[in-house]
């Protein structure tokens, strides 16, 4: 018997300082509350993200905060997987944020003279089996932070530094 290969996803471990719930007041039924939260889960596209927006709209109203950091992160997390991270986590230090990107593994395609470019001193790379970058941002502000790894992500996604958003 032929058996058909199926291509195992690894999960994006996501340790970002950022508020990202649905809060008890914007959605007040628990059962309602859990379809959400698995609906956002399982987005793996732009296009999922936008329905699940569109969804949250028209059934709750004008999305709170912590919510479009929730869906932000949807969205970190499925551009993450495109190229192959493992984990994204980031750290509070004085006025600004790291975070860093860390690799599933150590073949990774990335043009590095692009990133170098774009984030100059910002950017740290780190090899190893496991190979990470780190990016030093200059806010705490969690759109921002959230913003940024959006477009950073985008970047590395399209073989450099650009934006696709």
């Amino acid at each position: 018997m032929k058996g058909i290969e199926i291509k195992s996803e690894t999960d994006v471990q996501i340790d970002l300082n950022v508020t990202s719930y649905i809060p008890d007041e914007y959605i007040k039924d628990s059962s309602k509350k859990i379809e959400i939260y698995q609906n956002i889960a399982l987005c793996k596209n732009e296009k999922d993200i936008q329905n699940i927006i569109d969804e949250i709209i028209d059934r709750f109203g004008n999305i709170p905060k912590e919510v479009e950091n929730l869906i932000s992160i949807a969205r970190i997390k499925y551009l993450a997987k495109q190229i192959g991270l493992s984990k994204i986590t980031s750290k509070n230090v004085d006025t600004c944020t790291t975070i860093i990107f860390t690799f599933e593994q150590s073949n990774i395609k990335i043009d590095v003279n692009e990133i170098i470019k774009k984030y100059g001193t910002a950017i740290k790379f780190s090899n190893g089996i496991k190979p990470s970058i780190t990016l030093k941002t200059k806010t705490k502000d969690e759109k921002q932070i959230l913003s940024q790894i959006t477009k950073f992500l985008c970047g590395i996604g399209d073989g450099g530094i650009g934006d696709r958003h």
